[in-house]
């Protein structure tokens, strides 16, 4: 497996000459969440329901696009923003289920909480390469490819605490950066723990917009 400094080193040359359109897509997500937050708090409970609906299917379009990106050199188009919404319910259950059980682990105490909640930290990712996949199947997946190398994620986390923090310091200008840097290592980690044969994302497969 490759050092924290080799995925980090990958994705600043993934990114390069594409950070304006992955900030646009970010952007447009950004602002349609915040669209349906904004017009649902007008019932009870209504930003949750916004949040709970409409974050997952675009958590699956932001991994299918760092997977093409990291994978087939792939510029995002706002388009591209929507992709996940045509595997609503698995990304949906994905979700909540990494969630509950990610909650159900932390009444017992923080720290299993947050072991688990890495177990299942490469679901979504898994979902996006597996289509057809049930979300169940998806968690248990994660919780394999996650065994032995959850420590290596927390401190690849814990590596991206400076810049994180400059972009607090900056009101999150810096993080039209440091986000699809720290997303791309992320993906790239991915990338080398999932099982070899699963090639879903390759040459043989270029067309993104399959989804």
């Amino acid at each position: 497996m490759r050092t924290r400094a080799e995925l980090k080193a990958m994705a600043k040359e993934q990114i390069k000459g594409k950070i304006g359109a992955l900030f646009l897509v970010t952007a447009v997500i950004s602002v349609i969440s915040g669209l349906a937050a904004l017009i649902l708090s007008l019932v009870p409970l209504g930003s949750l329901i916004a949040a709970v609906i409409i974050t997952p299917a675009f958590s699956l379009s932001l991994v299918r696009i760092y997977l093409a990106l990291v994978n087939l050199d792939w510029k995002p188009e706002v388009k591209d923003a929507f992709s996940g919404f045509d595997d609503f319910w698995t990304a949906f259950k994905a979700s909540f289920l990494t969630g509950l059980f990610t909650f159900l682990w932390s009444l017992l105490l923080i720290i299993p909480g947050i072991i688990k909640g890495y177990s299942y930290s490469m679901a979504m990712y898994i979902v996006a390469e597996n289509p057809g996949i049930s979300a169940r199947e998806a968690i248990n997946r994660s919780k394999e490819m996650m065994e032995g190398h959850k420590m290596e994620l927390f401190i690849l986390y814990l590596s991206f605490y400076g810049w994180m923090l400059l972009t607090v310091l900056t009101i999150g200008i810096a993080g039209i950066w440091t986000i699809p840097y720290m997303t791309a290592t992320l993906t790239n980690f991915y990338n080398e723990l999932k099982p070899k044969e699963a090639t879903y994302f390759s040459a043989s497969n270029p067309d993104f917009e399959q989804f």
